[in-house]
């Protein structure tokens, strides 16, 4: 098992990694819409923090040595499910190849942000 970390996504802000590799698979952690270079929020409607989410989570594939072309399934996990439609345009920019999916909407996400992502992917 290898662990992933790149200075190009948020550090973790508890006792995981952002990104663990084992047997040809990548699981990357929850990625919320912090800013890399601040550790701030990224304020603003659900279409800004998802677009952060979304950067987020490419700088995690991209340090694993692959991409949003091999994830095999992601989970989202939203706020306000009223959000799903404006979701879905940022979510569809970066991952156009249709994984399995799950998206839920929650009560309450670390440090009050309205969109959470994590992702599996392929490294073969």
């Amino acid at each position: 098992m290898e662990k992933i970390h790149t200075d190009q996504a948020p550090a973790a802000i508890g006792p995981y990694s952002q990104a663990v590799a084992c047997h040809g698979v990548l699981y990357t952690s929850g990625q919320i819409p912090i800013i890399p270079e601040t550790g701030k929020i990224k304020e603003g409607c659900i279409r800004c923090q998802t677009k952060q989410v979304m950067k987020n989570l490419q700088a995690v594939l991209e340090a694993a040595g692959t991409d949003f072309t091999k994830v095999i399934k992601s989970t989202c996990f939203l706020a306000d499910i009223n959000d799903f439609a404006a979701f879905n345009e940022v979510y569809g920019e970066f991952i156009t190849d249709k994984p399995a999916r799950s998206c839920v909407a929650v009560k309450d996400l670390p440090k009050g942000v309205k969109v959470e992502v994590e992702l599996i992917a392929d490294l073969d």
